[in-house]
């Protein structure tokens, strides 16, 4: 028998029109378009952003997977109500994560120092959508320099800005997010051999203290 030969496997590519379609709701999620039990129609925004229903499908698959809405065969997509509990679970994975990337190697901290200072910037500015752009740009600085691309990916896969967005919103003062991004960028300088620990105890710091009910 003859075997078949296979050519190569074409690299599957993210699709850029569904992850502008994530992001704008996410963008609705965190600046209030939508509220917990609201719910989302695909056809209707398919026709909103005009596109095909199958991108959109695809965007609140992945929102779903991120456990911001409910999907259900015959109900469709509803926002989730999101709990404390919820929060602080992300923030214990990231947490996690963060700390082993800096055990696999350390980043630059120049980078660290213009994304503290872009920060600082967005801070002063009053601009929360850029505070945490930067904040979440200055932490996979330190997860990319770990050279891994597994635990970047799913890192990524958290949803880190959403997250991020929520915390300072309901649990931090902005000014806090400057301040205690300044030792770890010190801690990095002098090569801490305990900056892992003072990483994921920076991080934890973001999410609430006890579980509770819908944030």
């Amino acid at each position: 028998m003859v075997p078949t030969i296979i050519g190569p496997v074409e690299p599957v590519l993210r699709s850029p029109l569904r992850d502008q379609i994530r992001q704008t709701v996410l963008d609705g999620l965190m600046h209030g378009r939508w509220k917990p039990g609201d719910r989302i129609v695909e056809r209707r925004m398919a026709a909103e952003l005009g596109v095909s229903q199958a991108p959109v499908r695809e965007a609140l698959r992945e929102l779903d997977a991120l456990r911001l809405i409910e999907s259900s065969p015959n109900k469709g997509a509803r926002v989730r109500g999101l709990t404390r509990s919820d929060l602080r679970e992300v923030y214990e994975v990231r947490a996690g994560l963060e700390e082993t990337a800096v055990r696999l190697g350390r980043p630059p901290v120049e980078a660290l120092r213009t994304h503290l200072g872009r920060l600082g910037d967005a801070v002063a500015g009053g601009s929360l959508h850029d505070q945490v752009r930067h904040g979440v740009a200055f932490h996979r600085e330190i997860v990319k320099a770990s050279g891994n691309e597994v635990l970047l990916s799913v890192w990524e896969s958290l949803g880190i800005e959403v997250w991020s967005h929520l915390s300072i919103r309901l649990f931090r003062h902005p000014h806090e997010n400057v301040a205690d991004h300044e030792p770890l960028v010190e801690a990095f300088e002098r090569d801490d051999p305990e900056v892992g620990v003072l990483l994921r105890e920076h991080v934890l710091g973001y999410a609430p203290a006890e579980p509770g009910d819908t944030i």
